[in-house]
């Protein structure tokens, strides 16, 4: 998994190729995640999960915070409360997540 700034979005690859991407925006303090995509030929193998806990740890090393727009970004910070913390207070009623982690 990496940062591609200059696409705006995390990548990662899989035998050489592009698998799949999480697009962003970034903010002044936080990364607006908008959508996620994983390549067909690589759906079912795990890799966005990979894909969003890499970029998650990334964001956070950074110390920024997230808004997870996107539906998947979203599903996972649900299914893993430590990346709940990530997400504003204020803004977690938005997207549906609990208030505290």
């Amino acid at each position: 998994m990496v940062d591609n700034p200059a696409e705006h979005r995390f990548e990662i690859r899989a035998d050489g190729e592009l698998a799949g991407f999480a697009a962003y925006r970034a903010g002044q303090r936080e990364h607006v995640f908008t959508h996620t995509e994983i390549d067909r030929a690589y759906e079912g193998k795990g890799l966005g999960s990979v894909l969003i806990r890499g970029a998650l740890d990334d964001v956070r090393s950074r110390g920024r915070a997230v808004l997870p727009v996107c539906p998947f970004v979203r599903s996972f910070v649900e299914r893993h409360p430590d990346y709940l913390v990530l997400v504003p207070a204020a803004e977690r009623d938005r997207f549906g997540l609990p208030a505290a982690s």
